[in-house]
């Protein structure tokens, strides 16, 4: 007898209509004859009863203790309270911390990608959630990281779930399009930040630079600010949706999101391939009934090389435990798109020897 796994749903990317990245779920159902059912229950009976007393020693916390020199501390940095990353990360770090005995992770709110890998690089920070495209920069010591030592110190260790491009403005603002912004105040993002590559990337593959805009380098929730305060037109932003930021906008003004066209879409992805093209589905945010196409990059966490492998493969695994994703999806409607089936997908620098063995295991 074989304990099965539990009959789960599993989040997937799918893609869908060419080249459009979209998210689905799925979930497997098992029936029994009527004929062969109290037979079919009571071996279930008794096969659970098994697996139960087997799970209940599988189901013991890990301990890092003993494969380490003591207890271990890990910083994971995030973002801003205003985002993704920091709920996220937090129900990260309590799932580890309760269920790796000896391992303590404290989710720390930060600057994002940018500031986050050069946390891990310094040692500051011995985990991070970065964006892909971002952890690519740093390794090949490209765009804000020119000029830099490649950042080779973090490692992969999973991929999580897309990190939307959206242009945001206000609905009586006369932008529709990104063309419509040529001669508006726009920020960007903060200077250096995985928003402002984004937001400089997408304005050049429509032949527009900053010469063309009056550009206003602001961290998404001073951004979210201006606009309600009406000190700019439209606004970059680059996180999971919906986005409490644009949430809060909502409950003061009326908002629109302007597109990014599929087929630039796929030209920017093309150009940068990093980016897929994905829909913002209607009914996101109150007010913006229509799908609204754009592009996307992808969340991530790094590891840092000196973590143990031993410790890196503890955490893979109760990050991808039932209880855990269930944990994540409670905890932010992005956390239900985190899935062991794409954990490597689009991984954009090598892999921790940690994850590599946990992967190895799960195939």
């Amino acid at each position: 007898m074989t304990c099965a796994k539990k009959n789960k749903k599993a989040r997937v990317f799918k893609p869908q209509d060419g080249p459009e990245a979209r998210l689905f779920y799925y979930h497997a159902s098992v029936r029994a004859a009527p004929a062969k059912a109290v037979e079919v229950i009571m071996k279930i009976s008794r096969n659970l009863m098994v697996c139960g007393i087997l799970g209940a020693g599988l189901m013991s916390p890990v301990s890092v203790v003993a494969q380490t020199d003591g207890p271990l501390s890990i910083s994971l940095a995030t973002g801003g309270t205003g985002g993704v990353y920091f709920p996220l990360g937090g129900a990260m770090a309590e799932a580890w911390s309760s269920e790796i005995d000896g391992l303590t992770v404290t989710a720390e709110s930060t600057g994002a990608s940018v500031v986050n890998v050069r946390l891990v690089q310094s040692g500051e920070s011995e985990m991070a959630m970065v964006q892909n495209d971002i952890a690519n920069y740093a390794y090949n010591s490209d765009e804000m990281f020119d000029g830099d030592d490649a950042l080779d110190n973090n490692m992969g260790m999973a991929m999580l779930y897309p990190e939307l491009i959206q242009i945001v403005t206000l609905a009586d603002s006369g932008i529709s399009s990104v063309d419509d912004m040529t001669g508006r105040s726009v920020a960007v993002g903060a200077p250096g930040s995985g928003t402002e590559a984004n937001a400089r990337q997408i304005l050049s593959a429509h032949d527009i630079d900053y010469a063309d805009i009056t550009e206003q380098f602001l961290p998404f929730g001073e951004a979210v600010d201006a606009l309600r305060d009406g000190r700019i037109d439209a606004a970059f932003l680059t996180a999971g949706i919906p986005t409490a930021a644009v949430i809060d906008l909502q409950s003061t003004h009326d908002v629109s999101i302007v597109p990014i066209e599929a087929e630039m879409g796929d030209q920017i992805a093309d150009t940068w391939p990093f980016y897929s093209t994905i829909t913002i589905p209607g009914g996101t945010y109150s007010g913006v009934e229509d799908d609204v196409s754009t592009v996307t990059v992808l969340a991530m966490i790094v590891a840092s090389a000196d973590l143990e492998a031993n410790v890196v493969e503890n955490m893979l695994e109760v990050l991808y435990d039932d209880a855990t994703l269930e944990r994540l999806c409670d905890t932010h409607v992005r956390g239900c798109d985190i899935s062991l089936d794409t954990a490597q997908e689009a991984m954009p620098i090598p892999l921790h020897p940690g994850a590599e063995a946990f992967y190895g295991n799960n195939d």
